[in-house]
């Protein structure tokens, strides 16, 4: 069974930074495709960032060039590198994982019915 857990969330003020972890217990994570999702109090859960086993990334417009989300193989590990947050970041983020290769990511991949598992889930808060 998969099993996604997030770490690396916190309190932190305005135009600050923190990274999120994820870690991944499967023996194949470098051909999966890996994707950070994000959901506020009241709101669905939104999509805002993937990236594919050939490392190809996608970015939601509300994190572009804020947020980075990389990947380490050897780790069976998923970041995401948020900077400049906003309050408006402020939310549950979690990580989600399926199996399949693109090679060739787009958006419209990082939504949450394509992926079969997700995380737990870590809290970002941000004040103003």
């Amino acid at each position: 069974q998969v099993q996604l857990v997030e770490s690396g969330g916190g309190s932190v003020q305005a135009g600050g930074s923190l990274r999120l972890s994820c870690t991944v217990s499967v023996d194949d994570y470098s051909r999966y495709l890996m994707g950070w999702f994000r959901q506020a109090p009241g709101k669905e859960r939104e999509g805002i960032a993937g990236i594919d086993s050939d490392g190809s990334t996608s970015y939601a417009n509300s994190v572009k060039g804020r947020f980075t989300i990389s990947r380490d193989n050897a780790k069976n590990t998923l970041y995401l590198q948020m900077n400049s947050l906003k309050p408006e970041d402020t939310a549950t983020y979690y990580c989600a994982a399926d199996r399949r290769e693109l090679y060739g990511l787009t958006w419209s991949w990082i939504q949450v019915p394509h992926f079969d598992y997700h995380g737990q889930g870590t809290q970002v808060t941000v004040s103003s």
